[in-house]
């Protein structure tokens, strides 16, 4: 279980505002006012000392140089569709790009992640980077890239194809310069982030590798925007069944599956919860019966909880399965009878918690943006970082670069214009927390290993 994910204490460390977040990767939060930047010496020291070194300029100025060759990687990506659970085609192309780069040792694990570690010179600690390689579009979308106004336009081009093509990206401009980090780099293509996927390839990768000191992953967001929030949410699909019948014959004779679930439809939509910590619920698709003129037999509905604190959805999931057993026990006594059922399934359980503000991961994000010009704005939301941030370990979600729009529809896009800063930008917290050989050293602690 995640621990307590009570309100978010801004250290005034951080310049921050737990803001929303827009359309697709990051869900909404409740804003906190803005306080003052300022981190411990040690990061700042790391990172003065990072920006100063003529290796990590020229490693910077190499990734704006990989700018052109990254789009055409993004373009081919983003055109092998990868909906949920079937990732396959672009893991084993994305796995190609990784070995072409120098990590000849990447592969495909049995969850369908594509995992391969960059060491260190030893010693260091082991970060994580990741992007996901699923996207929300079925089978058969139209995932070809169009060029207009200045803009690529594609389904699943921004989420998350532009992370998957940053990683790359990283991979070939430390190996083209030969910078050695002192940490260990954990480079990962996981599946299962969107949807019902249930971040089955996080979940995966935290199982099987005990040793993950910390974790940045990309998605899409504004520039200085540091996700520390992991947005818990559980998901269940509940079926109502009764005997059914003919609308006139059986009338009175026998409840109606459909009428029992728009009981429990309306007791759960009288449902009250607190707008901080910020908990949601929604029943999010209907479905059922047979005819007009039947007594509906079946119905079936599914239902998204979700909160910034487990206790909230806790008490959230609580009444609403409550109003669902009491919905079924009204429409059965309204008939007289007791042939209306109800069973209820969990199908999505994503974990929540906190990475602290003031917390070395945090810190050198921070100070990172800085260094590039920008404010940090602290998120909350629901992603691959809700597993490791769960568990206790280090976790943020950064920007890629890219100016994107339409995430989840099929009119997503992205502007690539001079997105090669926001990727020298998150490249630089990460070098900051894996530290440098001869420039800088890591500012992520070593964890003691979990066991299973």
């Amino acid at each position: 279980m995640p621990k307590s994910t009570g309100p978010l204490r801004l250290a005034p460390l951080v310049l921050a505002a737990l803001l929303c977040a827009t359309q697709g990767a990051f869900a909404q939060s409740t804003a906190v006012a803005p306080t003052p930047a300022q981190v411990s010496p040690e990061v700042d020291r790391a990172y003065t000392q990072l920006m100063a070194s003529p290796a990590i300029q020229k490693l910077l100025d190499a990734v704006k140089a990989d700018h052109e060759r990254s789009v055409e990687d993004l373009k081919m990506l983003t055109e092998i569709e990868a909906p949920p659970f079937k990732e396959q085609k672009r893991a084993e192309a994305f796995l190609a790009r990784m070995k072409a780069f120098g990590l000849t040792s990447a592969k495909i694990d049995a969850e369908g992640n594509v995992v391969g570690v960059r060491k260190g010179t030893g010693g260091g600690p082991k970060l994580l980077v990741s992007a996901h390689l699923d996207t929300v579009f079925p089978a058969g979308t139209d995932v070809k890239v169009k060029e207009r106004d200045g803009r690529l336009h594609a389904p699943g081009i921004a989420d998350d194809t532009r992370g998957l093509a940053v990683l790359l990206s990283w991979l070939k401009v430390l190996n083209d310069n030969k910078v050695q980090t002192v940490g260990d780099l954990m480079f990962v293509a996981n599946v299962g982030e969107e949807e019902l996927g249930n971040l089955r390839g996080m979940k995966a990768i935290f199982r099987d590798h005990l040793d993950i000191d910390g974790m940045v992953g990309l998605e899409p967001s504004a520039p200085g925007s540091v996700l520390v929030l992991g947005t818990a949410s559980h998901r269940y699909e509940v079926t109502f069944q009764g005997p059914g019948g003919h609308s006139f014959g059986a009338f009175g004779l026998v409840p109606s599956a459909i009428h029992g679930m728009g009981r429990a439809i309306a007791k759960i939509a009288d449902i009250r919860t607190p707008s901080f910590p910020k908990t949601t619920f929604t029943v999010g698709t209907v479905g059922g019966g047979t005819s007009v003129n039947t007594i509906a037999p079946d119905a079936r509905m599914a239902i998204d909880i979700r909160s910034d604190d487990m206790g909230s959805l806790l008490e959230t999931e609580k009444k609403i399965l409550a109003a669902i057993d009491e919905a079924v026990a009204e429409e059965n006594k309204r008939w007289n009878v007791s042939t209306l059922g109800v069973s209820v399934r969990l199908i999505g359980e994503r974990p929540g918690g906190r990475t602290p503000s003031d917390s070395a991961i945090v810190e050198a994000a921070v100070r990172s943006n800085a260094a590039f010009g920008h404010k940090t704005l602290l998120r909350g939301g629901s992603t691959d970082a809700n597993v490791p941030i769960s568990m206790g370990v280090p976790a943020i979600i950064v920007g890629g670069g890219g100016k994107a729009s339409g995430f989840h529809s099929l009119n997503e896009s992205i502007d690539m214009t001079d997105a090669w800063k926001g990727a020298q930008n998150s490249l630089v917290t990460v070098l900051g927390l894996v530290g440098v050989q001869g420039v800088s050293p890591a500012l992520l602690a070593k964890r003691t290993a979990r066991t299973k």
